[in-house]
């Protein structure tokens, strides 16, 4: 599966009428929508599809037509996405009406089109799950524990300062395994 970091845009013209790919990571998803119908008070339509992993690691799908015939635009765009092994990723597409009606295969191609043409575009990476780990250390340590973290690739979710120095960190299994192993003797798992 493949994931991807950043917002990717493209745009695909089909007898005068235009398809303005978004492709984003899950988590922006909601507020670039928003913007973009603010952005675009004039487009006709906002289609969308999204893949993601939940808590349990299950694949949640969704895929909206917005208004386009039923199946003519969100779910091809959402085959793309299954088709490429996309995951943790949302496509919005904003259509400008040219005037020409496209029919239902018509639309199908050129939704299709222009998912595919925004993902050949985007800097697609390995998806790796990631897990969280909370740890507590003494304030003699910190310098030690941020030098590991940075050596094993690992994401510093939130660091508070109390009696000790606890961190919330985030990173593929490997790295934390390998992290934890290095710094076990001045770390305390919560």
């Amino acid at each position: 599966m493949q994931t991807l970091k950043g917002h990717f845009t493209t745009t695909l013209e089909v007898k005068q009428s235009k398809f303005i790919a978004h492709l984003i990571p899950y988590e922006i998803y909601e507020t670039t929508l928003e913007q973009l119908k603010i952005q675009h008070p004039k487009a006709r339509h906002f289609v969308t599809a999204y893949r993601y992993l939940n808590e349990y690691s299950q694949i949640v799908e969704h895929s909206s037509d917005d208004g386009e015939p039923k199946g003519t635009s969100g779910k091809p765009s959402l085959m793309v996405l299954q088709g490429q092994e996309l995951i943790n990723v949302a496509v919005i597409i904003v259509r400008y009406f040219g005037g020409t009606k496209l029919g239902t295969g018509g639309l199908v191609r050129a939704y299709s089109d222009a998912v595919n043409l925004v993902v050949s575009e985007a800097d697609l990476i390995e998806y790796r799950e990631e897990n969280t780990q909370i740890i507590e250390i003494k304030y003699g340590d910190v310098r030690l524990v941020d030098y590991e973290i940075e050596a094993n690739n690992i994401t510093v979710v939130e660091k508070k300062f109390d009696t000790n120095v606890v961190y919330t960190i985030k990173g593929v299994k490997e790295s934390l395994e390998t992290f934890l192993a290095k710094v076990a003797r001045i770390v305390t798992l919560r």
